[in-house]
């Protein structure tokens, strides 16, 4: 498979080092509106051919599939383009900044026949596939509550950089600059953790948003920061669990940090992630009576990056698609309203 990196920012260094270690994947081109960022990327990946514009590399042509790097808004665009030349897309999340831009890119690639995948980049890791597989195979019995929570400290702390003067984090919290705040960059994630974990897809929802004050009128130089800072939600899932979704980015001690428990009639489970560390805890069988709580251990699985190729290789879709991230757009954008309405909807 010959890929191209569609836009060459800090992400799209993860994607070229994931594929180029894939065997026989090739990093065909890089492709950036910057050319001395393009040209940089280039050298350090060693790709040989860059373009100023996917259109030229389009014209170009002489790969196979793209991995879509670009911000937010620009997902769609790029995306229906690329299907269109009828290449396989891999694409950053959100998929698009709307249900309906979602929809329709997922409805092109199907009927095109084209491999499609977000990189929703949780799915790698291990203790969530295992806490799944621990879900659906019946262990924890009815699934009845559930609890899910992504919580960042970038706005308290300095260890990822400072907000106030970088625009790689201003961006983030400027609707005008594309963001849908956390509830559009991170809450995607924490959905996607949620109902795969839990082995079951939304069925109604309610969320409230909140935006705090950050600056002197709420503005530094172009930003306006009125993009959602934190959100709380209540939600049912189809299997008829009953749970609550939560995430900050004011979560002062928490740099990045996802945690999941479901809760079932026969036993529970629950999922720490951090950028350092991962573990997975169970309560089953007879550990029920004590409340004893003991760690699996869980060997590593295949990345997004592995799993796109090897689809692209057998010609099939292989999770997580372009329908599923439509679908957790469809929850994002109704916790939109309902923060709105100031009532639940049903999915």
């Amino acid at each position: 498979m010959r890929i191209l990196i569609l836009g060459t920012g800090g992400m799209a260094n993860q994607h070229a080092k994931h594929f180029a270690a894939i065997e026989g994947v090739t990093l065909a081109g890089g492709v950036d509106v910057d050319p001395a960022r393009v040209e940089a990327f280039n050298q350090t990946h060693g790709i040989e051919r860059g373009f100023g514009s996917l259109d030229a590399a389009l014209a170009w042509g002489e790969f196979d599939a793209v991995a879509n790097v670009t911000p937010d808004s620009i997902h769609h665009p790029t995306t229906m383009a690329a299907l269109n030349a009828g290449k396989h897309v891999f694409c950053e999340k959100p998929l698009a900044t709307d249900h309906a831009k979602a929809m329709e890119m997922t409805e092109t690639a199907e009927r095109l026949g084209l491999v499609n995948m977000v990189n929703l980049t949780y799915r790698n890791v291990a203790q969530l596939q295992k806490a799944r597989e621990i879900v659906q195979s019946g262990a924890v019995g009815t699934v009845k509550h559930f609890e899910a929570s992504y919580l960042q400290s970038w706005l308290v702390s300095k260890a990822w950089g400072d907000w106030r003067t970088e625009s790689q984090w201003l961006w983030r919290l400027s609707k005008k600059h594309g963001s849908n705040g956390v509830l559009g960059d991170i809450g995607v994630h924490i959905l996607d953790f949620a109902a795969y974990g839990a082995g079951s897809d939304f069925s109604r929802v309610f969320c409230r948003l909140e935006t705090f004050d950050k600056a002197p009128g709420n503005q530094i130089g172009e930003y306006d920061l009125d993009a959602n800072d934190s959100f709380a939600m209540t939600a049912q899932l189809e299997n008829g669990a009953l749970g609550v979704v939560h995430a900050s980015r004011w979560a002062t001690g928490h740099f990045n940090e996802l945690r999941l428990r479901v809760y079932g009639e026969k036993g529970s489970i629950e999922i720490q992630h951090r950028h350092d560390w991962s573990k997975l805890l169970t309560c089953l069988g007879d550990d029920v009576e004590t409340g004893t709580w003991s760690e699996v251990e869980v060997g590593p699985v295949p990345t997004n990056y592995q799993r796109f190729a090897e689809a692209v290789r057998l010609g099939k879709n292989l999770e997580p698609s372009f329908r599923h991230a439509t679908n957790i757009q469809k929850v994002l954008d109704l916790a939109t309203v309902t923060d709105r309405d100031r009532t639940e909807h049903r999915v």
